[in-house]
């Protein structure tokens, strides 16, 4: 049996669900393969319904988003303050970036140094109406679109087939890959805050042919070496099925569609052929398992990326969008709402992000700028870090109802920083400007739905480019336009 793991399957009482990867790819035995999974690809392409306006030509081939799930603080990684309160002021120390006049903290050395590849976004911000709550914030920050149930603080409902697709299923709905490869990966673990799993990381009501693979290798969110353990067996065909027998099986089709003439009149314009092709391309080429197998690459190349599950993550992803991969998200690998490596640092932050999470984001985060621009990549392939909002000017206040000690920062929507490279983004730029307690914009503000605008835009894709949502009623990619500064 050759299978491809997926979203769980739907059954007889949920026929609005459609098909799914687990549906469709887990067959019975080889000769089928090419139909059942040629199908999908044909009705993949069918549900394609969007008025899609083109915007020039695209420079992104790819995106790797390093998604900082819960929330760094802005204040003391990229946007410190100087002559500030002392509840303000940052516990960790300044220090010069190569770009002159723009100073990080002592926590990001390397990126440091290379932050002339990309450009930095300082005025990130929610305004007028700022979300608090990390699953809010997250589905907005991936879909464009405020959840239907928004508390200042707590839990949302699960995700649903109704929601607003994450912008990497429209992605590779709109700009298929052209090469036999999985369009979508997401890992090492889904968007979380607590028991809210995945809210803004499914495709939604595009359906769940558009979901993400999702690779999460087994071990708790502190296992720092979990990327050694991934298993795409899922990916490999049985010994006893070889390359010349699936060929054969395809002529044999073939042969049975030459006596069946009638039933291709009726199906000439469906270009059963071509879905059939793709379909055999994707599991007897071998190129996903290949991308995977991140043990090939050097002792150093490995080191430099960082031995943890971030930059292991990191690295797999600069694989992957090399061997055709469209749209790869690397999730940050603790949740929100958590202890330990995690960015939501209301309590124990000058540990926290000193000794564990700042260094695995530093190292990875600035390996994967060279990486990517010594091998010709970073042209072709955006590169977004972002989470989903930033920390509270003053320490130990509550901004969203959560207790924070004095060693520790709040949630904060209205002011925080992202990392935006590669594809036709300048290098060595600083878009915005916040205020003295780095609180609010003061300069150029940007939204995370100009963020998306601007990411559709790269590949090409109009953000007013019309889809149909579950109740076939037309809705925007996303509600706002693309931040065409940010464009060399």
């Amino acid at each position: 049996m050759i299978r491809v793991p997926g979203q769980p399957g739907k059954d007889l009482c949920d026929p609005h669900l459609g098909y799914t990867r687990r549906d469709i790819l887990r067959v019975g035995g080889s000769s089928m393969l090419g139909l059942s999974l040629g199908s999908i690809l044909q009705l993949q392409a069918q549900q394609v319904r969007a008025s899609e306006k083109k915007v020039g030509e695209p420079k992104a081939k790819s995106i790797i988003l390093c998604y900082l799930q819960g929330g760094p603080s802005h204040i003391d990684l990229w946007d410190p303050k100087e002559n500030v309160p002392d509840n303000v002021k940052s516990v960790f120390s300044n220090i010069s970036t190569v770009l002159p006049g723009v100073q990080f903290t002592e926590l990001l050395p390397k990126l440091a140094q290379v932050i002339d590849k990309a450009t930095l976004i300082r005025s990130m911000s929610y305004t007028p109406n700022g979300l608090f709550n990390h699953t809010a914030a997250i589905y907005q920050m991936m879909t464009g679109y405020t959840t239907d149930k928004v508390s200042p603080s707590g839990q949302l409902e699960p995700p649903s087939p109704k929601d607003f697709p994450n912008f990497g299923s429209n992605i590779i709905r709109l700009r298929p890959p052209q090469e036999p490869m999985l369009p979508f990966v997401m890992l090492p673990r889904p968007l979380q805050e607590s028991n809210v799993v995945g809210k803004g990381g499914t495709a939604g009501f595009l359906g769940k042919a558009f979901d993400p693979y999702t690779l999460y290798p087994s071990g708790d969110d502190m296992d720092m070496a979990k990327m050694n353990k991934i298993n795409v067996s899922d990916l490999e065909m049985r010994a006893d099925v070889y390359g010349e027998r699936m060929e054969r099986r395809a002529k044999l089709l073939d042969t049975i569609n030459a006596g069946m003439p009638d039933i291709d009149r009726a199906v000439k314009d469906y270009k059963l052929n071509e879905y059939y092709d793709q379909a055999l391309s994707l599991i007897a080429s071998g190129r996903a398992r290949d991308a995977f197998a991140i043990e090939q690459e050097s002792r150093e190349t490995r080191d430099r990326y960082g031995r943890n599950t971030f930059g292991q993550s990191l690295l797999l992803a600069r694989r992957l969008v090399e061997a055709g991969t469209r749209v790869v998200e690397v999730v940050w690998p603790k949740v929100a709402n958590s202890d330990n490596h995690s960015w939501d640092v209301h309590v124990g932050l000058s540990n926290r992000m000193k000794k564990q999470a700042a260094p695995m984001l530093d190292s990875g985060l600035s390996a994967l700028l060279v990486d990517l621009d010594e091998r010709g990549l970073l042209d072709e392939t955006l590169v977004v870090a972002v989470g989903e909002f930033g920390r509270s000017p003053q320490r130990g206040v509550s901004t969203s109802g959560n207790g924070n000690s004095d060693d520790g920062r709040d949630h904060w929507p209205y002011c925080y920083t992202a990392l935006v490279a590669g594809a036709g983004i300048k290098r060595g730029y600083v878009h915005g400007k916040s205020d003295q307690t780095a609180s609010a914009p003061v300069e150029n503000p940007v939204h995370p739905g100009e963020l998306l605008a601007t990411i559709y835009e790269s590949f090409g894709i109009a953000p007013e480019t019309i889809v149909y949502n579950h109740l076939n009623q037309p809705r925007e990619l996303v509600k706002a336009e693309a931040v065409s500064a940010l464009y060399a």
